[in-house]
């Protein structure tokens, strides 16, 4: 039994360990968030399974599995909240992207997503974003 806990943690942060690699290679936000938000959420899960496994207790138990489903429900959602938030604001994506589907789909006024494709004045301009809003003073 040792074995499989042992097993399941050393699980568990090597998919924590490649949500921090994610952060670091992959070029744009939004690949980023995809990398970390999956990753993560495995890596922190199968650490609480295996947390459940060695201490066999129903507090502890009982703990463990309402923070992995909340985990489960929330980290997609809030990945995908932000994301939105970044594209929105006009986030440059990467200049490797070959398809952009959310392109002259977003109604900028209403936030709205339609199968119809808008004219460029109501849809955020990604290719022409000019870095961040914050600059480097000193």
């Amino acid at each position: 039994m040792n074995i499989v806990i042992v097993g399941l943690a050393f699980l568990g942060a090597f998919f924590i360990f490649l949500a921090s690699i994610g952060i670091l290679r992959m070029p744009d936000l939004f690949l980023r968030m995809s990398a970390t938000a999956k990753a993560g959420t495995l890596g922190v899960g199968t650490l609480l399974f295996a947390t459940i496994l060695h201490f066999q207790d129903f507090v502890i138990t009982s703990r463990a599995l309402a923070t992995i489903i909340f985990l489960i429900l929330t980290a997609p959602v809030a990945a995908h909240m932000i994301a939105r938030a970044a594209y929105f604001d006009g986030t440059p994506l990467w200049e490797g992207t070959v398809r952009d589907d959310l392109k002259n789909h977003y109604h900028l006024t209403t936030h709205a997503l339609d199968s119809q494709v808008h004219p460029a004045e109501d849809t955020p301009s990604i290719e022409t974003a000019e870095g961040d809003d914050f600059t480097e003073e000193g």
